[in-house]
């Protein structure tokens, strides 16, 4: 197995090594946990009866909302660096919401917090040489929000990098088969509604997680904006290390880039 990696240059294994090891560190849910001193699974408990319902609504609504003020109106600048501290500061001042209101302000804060990473998590893909116009780069940002570790509440799903992307992967075949077809792809479609649906069931989880532990009476405005501080960067690191990936599968072929990957623990 040690002759695929010497397929690959020095250089570009060591960005393999570094974005397996951003993108397999843990959970949002066990970060969450060593901040505010409490376990997560401790304020599942304490979860209205039909908060699942309402979650996936609130998650839902927020993609679609990101998708449209982020995706669709980001211009490609390859020769940019990403600004990952300027949406970091925004995400921390959306974050005061949650703290000051907890549950009751998530339908105003989570839209706001999604649309600005997901911007930066287009941005990121930008300065990894991607064409944010483009409809795979479009879907690659989405991609990211199904990304994150191990959770408390996923105990039973695989949640390794490729196996993530193989959960979205026939509906994102089917996407682009239907914008080719018919060269039509905005928020509307019922192909797109498709991909918010499968990411949303991912990406709540860490709602969730993240919800539970802004509604700690402790928490405050402060707290508040440490929590989304800590979720933004959490996703910037997804988002770099998925699109170095993309990045090295295109140089060379998805199939080798994976292998190498999942078959060595050090690459």
């Amino acid at each position: 197995m040690k002759n695929l990696a010497l397929k690959i240059d020095k250089n570009d294994l060591e960005e393999l090594q570094k974005a397996k090891e951003l993108l397999e560190n843990p959970g949002i849910a066990i970060k969450l946990s060593v901040m505010i001193g409490n376990p997560i699974q401790k304020g599942l408990e304490a979860l209205p009866k039909n908060w699942n319902e309402k979650l996936s609504d609130i998650t839902k609504t927020s993609l679609l909302k990101a998708a449209d003020a982020a995706i669709f109106t980001i211009k490609d600048n390859n020769k940019e660096k990403s600004n990952n501290l300027m949406h970091k500061i925004a995400v921390g001042a959306t974050g005061t919401i949650g703290g000051i209101f907890g549950l009751s302000g998530l339908a105003v804060e989570l839209p706001l917090t999604t649309t600005i990473i997901l911007r930066s998590i287009a941005d990121i893909a930008r300065s990894q040489g991607e064409s944010v116009k483009e409809l795979d780069t479009k879907l690659a940002c989405l991609e990211v929000f199904a990304l994150g570790g191990n959770s408390v509440e996923d105990d039973n799903i695989e949640t390794s990098y490729y196996t993530s992307r193989a959960f979205l992967a026939n509906t994102i075949a089917q996407t682009n088969k239907f914008v080719a077809q018919n060269g039509v792809f905005h928020e509307g479609t019922t192909v797109f509604l498709n991909v918010i649906g499968k990411v949303a069931e991912r990406f709540g989880i860490q709602v969730t997680e993240k919800t539970i532990a802004q509604s700690v009476p402790v928490i405050g405005a402060a707290g508040g904006a440490l929590i989304n501080t800590l979720f933004i960067t959490h996703f910037q690191d997804m988002a770099k290390g998925h699109f170095t990936i993309r990045k090295l599968e295109r140089k060379y072929n998805k199939e080798l880039i994976q292998q190498v990957y999942e078959q060595h623990k050090k690459v």
